[in-house]
């Protein structure tokens, strides 16, 4: 019975090279391709589309606010503005229930704020959107804002956007990691027409969308946003949407009161998140089907009207109210009571509409009520303030929110504090809650989102790193009946399942396994034949131990092998094997680097390191 050949690695490897010096050097820090320049000339017409959805869908916006509560055909900017009468309470109704009758025979997929239907389709939708989808968003969204919906216009814009991107993506021969690049590019174009932000949208695209960050996926979306803002002066207007004078720099103690309102805003976030599925959840439990449920909650928009006013619609004139200081501190107080109350009851009614202006009015409601009684800085200031920290609180992006807040106002000295504040607000959220406003709803739906980008430890070890050397093999003029013994001998020691066949010279042949041998002992084998004539090398799936470990998991899954033989370059000698287990043995590490603490450096007089 012959015994396992044991290859020492020690003894086969050159001791002063290397191993990852033996073989020519690809690797990259990025895997992008030349295909990251025909993404780049696609994501210029995505750019000017999304663009061109976020002002029709502005222009759709006004349009039905005009209808509604003014009476008059005209697409001209309209706010709503009080004392509204008695049967305005209605109005919010009707906008509702047509809403709810178009998800029912149009497209369920309209229902909601927009930015988790466009994160659950890159996550398990391919990247697809219907085009149905991209016709009924915007108009959903405009009915539902242009009657008193106190919603924003960026969530639907976002989707619509995207749905442009993945429509024009579906034309043409392209992977899903590619569609859903453009899709993102959309999205993250409307959003610079929209509020003329392009940074702020390329980190939302990285924070948000696209789950990854790779050149070839953010690259493109960049083009999308500086086409988008290259249009906006013609489509919207040229300048920052909401100006204001360039703040003084906070003192010491100022910076200290911005991390407590952003503490504060966190807590807020959290129960405006609770507030929504709290509501959502009320909702399921009424007998009647959901399309109905947009007009209990439109009912709730009327009557949140009759108290305030200023609540309804997307509120652009409360924003900036707000970062003026133009609003008394019992203005602001039922400015975000009603407007919490309204929006978070109607967006759990499944009505169409967008997060980010509403949580923009309430963070800076509650900044102005916070700045009202501070020792130090201007109102205003603290308004911006608690925006930006409400909306990277709640969305948990807070890198987004701190350069939306710059450039939405053009006031580079409150970058520091709003630094300070989102930090705050983002720490408190991750914290108190497993999940966003934007991902509870995915959740809700059997899809877990993992918000946390790390590099794959997969492509920074190395296959020496982890496998097993040296590495038991059998040699090639074993005869088969030798072999069979060897698999199948009751009282052999524990073996693997399959050994590296190799000649004389440690060349690998082939592999065998104990699955071979049942074979053979079935259906019998030509006398005289050894491993050599059984065990081919054509479809050997070998690695070598200077690769990374990524590399070879691919081919292993590939092929669907659970075990390799592993190479050395220069004679491709036999060092070491890797099975499944090895692989395995990677995520080991990680773990336990993560969960393993230990002190370093230990001062004179204490216990020992390790």
């Amino acid at each position: 019975m012959p015994n396992p050949v044991p290859v020492d690695r020690a003894s086969r490897l050159s001791p002063t090279r290397p191993a990852h010096a033996v073989g020519v050097d690809r690797l990259r820090d990025f895997t992008t391709d030349r295909r990251l320049l025909l993404l780049a000339a696609m994501a210029l017409l995505v750019g000017t589309a999304g663009a061109a959805a976020a002002w029709a869908l502005l222009h759709l916006i006004n349009l039905a606010t005009n209808l509604a509560y003014h009476g008059r055909f005209s697409d001209a900017p309209a706010v709503i503005s009080g004392p509204l009468g008695p049967a305005s309470a209605l109005i919010p109704v009707a906008g509702c229930l047509i809403v709810g009758l178009m998800a029912r025979f149009g497209s369920e997929k309209i229902r909601g704020h927009g930015i988790p239907e466009a994160m659950e389709a890159i996550l398990i939708g391919r990247s697809r959107i219907e085009p149905k989808v991209a016709l009924l968003k915007p108009l959903s969204s405009a009915i539902s804002i242009g009657t008193g919906g106190p919603f924003g216009a960026e969530g639907p814009i976002i989707m619509t956007g995207g749905a442009f991107g993945s429509l024009f993506a579906q034309l043409f021969r392209l992977s899903n990691a590619e569609r859903k690049t453009l899709l993102v590019a959309g999205a993250a174009a409307g959003m610079t027409a929209t509020f003329g932000t392009p940074v702020a949208a390329m980190l939302l695209a990285v924070e948000l969308l696209l789950f990854e960050w790779k050149p070839r996926s953010f690259v493109p979306a960049a083009v999308a946003c500086v086409v988008a803002a290259a249009w906006r002066p013609w489509l919207m207007g040229a300048g920052a949407l909401f100006p204001m004078a360039v703040s003084a720099a906070l003192p010491p103690l100022g910076l200290l009161l911005a991390a407590g309102l952003g503490v504060i805003a966190g807590l807020a976030s959290g129960l405006l998140t609770q507030m929504v599925y709290a509501s959502e959840d009320l909702f399921q439990r009424l007998p009647i089907h959901w399309m109905w449920w947009p007009l209990f909650g439109g009912a709730v928009i009327g009557l949140g009207g009759l108290i305030e006013p200023h609540a309804l619609g997307v509120g652009y004139d409360n924003i900036a109210a707000l970062l003026h200081g133009e609003l008394t501190t019992t203005a602001s107080l039922r400015l975000i009571v009603v407007k919490a109350a309204i929006w978070s009851i109607a967006l759990g009614s499944g009505t169409s509409g967008g997060v980010l202006a509403p949580l923009l009015i309430m963070g800076g409601a509650l900044g102005a009520l916070f700045g009202g009684v501070m020792p130090t800085g201007e109102v205003g200031l603290w308004a911006l303030i608690g925006m930006a920290a409400m909306m990277g609180g709640t969305m948990r992006s807070p890198l987004t929110a701190i350069v939306f807040a710059i450039e939405l106002t053009h006031n580079l000295g409150a970058l520091l504090p709003l630094a300070v504040a989102c930090t705050a607000a983002h720490a408190t959220t991750v914290l108190l809650l497993r999940r966003s406003i934007l991902t509870e709803k995915v959740a809700r739906r059997g899809h877990h989102v993992m918000r946390e980008y790390v590099v794959d430890p997969f492509e920074t070890m190395r296959v020496s790193e982890i496998m097993a050397a040296p590495a038991d093999s059998l040699a090639a003029e074993t005869p088969i009946g030798e072999a069979i013994a060897f698999f199948t001998a009751s009282d052999a020691p524990r073996r693997h399942k399959s050994y590296p066949v190799v000649e004389a010279d440690g060349r690998v042949v082939g592999m065998v396994a104990r699955a071979d041998a049942l074979r053979w002992t079935m259906t019998g084998w030509p006398a005289g034949q050894s491993l050599r004539e059984v065990a081919p090398a054509r479809d050997l799936v070998v690695g070598y131990e200077d690769e990374l470990v990524g590399q070879l998991a691919d081919r292993m899954a590939a092929a669907d092998v659970g075990r390799v033989p592993i190479l050395r370059r220069s004679d491709d000698g036999l060092v070491g094997l890797v099975a499944r287990r090895d692989l395995l043995r990677v995520r080991a590490s990680v773990v336990r680097q993560e969960r393993e603490r230990d002190v370093l450096i230990r001062l004179r007089g204490g216990p020992p390191a390790g």
